[in-house]
């Protein structure tokens, strides 16, 4: 592998490219990104060699790290741009609307359908760094669409980025993601929206913030370019996500004013079993 060119130099992209550079030290990195201030950073970082919006046509891999409504539009325009030998990998969040769109590209074969399970609350060149990928999941979908010979350069990235590799397909991947990521960040926000509008009457309440609030809030400092997108290209399945949710929260509201203290310990009882799952998960 000679050559990669990355468009979208935040968190994602630029933690790809600084590891990129730790295992392929002779690498060649092009990059890009529509913000001037991000493609400064990523200069002065040292994430990319040069920058240019589009790759060379000898690129070995091109990775798309942008918000998932501006994938589409720029899969397309990037695959026109490629030379016969180079893979165009997207890491968006939802993948459904983009697999269906791209699956009658003449080009599909130089295509393949990414997305790490790996990120922070934070944003931008600075917040990139290349330990984030390590160990994390990469989930690859319709997978046998991926030309085999170009499906190769990818293996060795993930492999040398010490990536573990899933395989679903988009369908599945978006229904799963708007329950164990996507809802997780709605909450986070509203939480944060709820406090907020709270500290309207009451300036102190952020004095009485411990732990607990900080961890549970913690998304809602992820970047609204990123995820105000996620909510609309997986509306079906965010959806069914908050009814349920909703649903819940509507249970529990009328077991407090109930005062039903022995229905909701059972509840939270039953609902703690969820720690044996993430431990195992570990």
């Amino acid at each position: 592998m000679k050559k990669i060119h990355i468009t979208g130099l935040g968190l994602l992209g630029g933690s790809f490219a600084l590891a990129a550079k730790r295992k392929f030290p002779e690498l060649t990195i092009t990059g890009w990104d529509i913000s001037t201030q991000n493609l400064h950073e990523a200069h002065t970082l040292g994430m990319i060699d040069s920058s240019q919006e589009l790759p060379d046509p000898d690129a070995d891999l091109v990775i798309l790290a942008t918000p998932g409504d501006t994938l589409v539009g720029l899969l397309e325009r990037t695959l026109e741009n490629i030379g016969n030998e180079t893979l165009v990998i997207d890491l968006g969040s939802t993948k459904e609307n983009l697999c269906k769109a791209l699956e009658n590209h003449p080009k599909r074969a130089q295509y393949l359908a990414a997305h790490p399970i790996a990120g922070t609350e934070y944003s931008g060149p600075r917040a990139a760094f290349a330990e984030l990928l390590d160990r994390k999941v990469m989930i690859l979908c319709e997978l046998e669409k991926t030309d085999l010979h170009l499906k190769e350069k990818a293996y060795e990235l993930f492999d040398a980025l010490n990536l573990k590799l899933r395989f679903m397909d988009p369908q599945e991947h978006d229904r799963h993601l708007a329950f164990v990521s996507h809802l997780s960040h709605i909450s986070s926000f509203m939480l944060g929206k709820t406090v907020l509008q709270k500290m309207e009457d009451d300036k102190n309440i952020f004095d009485m913030a411990g732990s607990g609030f900080a961890s549970t809030v913690r998304l809602a400092k992820s970047s609204p370019a990123m995820w105000a997108p996620i909510l609309t290209e997986n509306k079906d399945n965010i959806l069914a996500a908050l009814d349920g949710y909703i649903s819940n929260l509507s249970e529990i509201r009328e077991k407090v004013a109930n005062g039903d203290a022995s229905s909701i310990h059972a509840d939270f009882q039953e609902i703690n079993k969820i720690r044996d799952i993430l431990d195992l998960e570990k």
